[in-house]
């Protein structure tokens, strides 16, 4: 089974952040890096890994990108 990764990209330190999953991490990041990635990360220019963790599998990881998104910023 292919791993999964939950990941938290932000425009700058303490800026604005996008949390997201995937199963190819180095892949993604690239992506918004590179302003691939249409919608909020490119718009608010959101480039910097900034935290990510690995899952066992895909599901696991966008059940846990789906609790963070649910958590309180401030």
């Amino acid at each position: 089974m292919k791993a999964g990764f939950v990941y938290i990209v932000a425009s700058r330190r303490n800026g604005t952040i996008y949390t997201g999953s995937t199963s190819n991490l180095i892949q993604r990041i690239h992506q918004h890096r590179g302003g691939t990635v249409e919608g909020f990360t490119t718009e608010h220019d959101c480039k910097l890994l900034v935290w990510y963790e690995c899952h066992d599998d895909l599901q696991e990881a966008r059940l846990r990108e789906r609790r963070i998104k649910k958590w309180n910023r401030e």
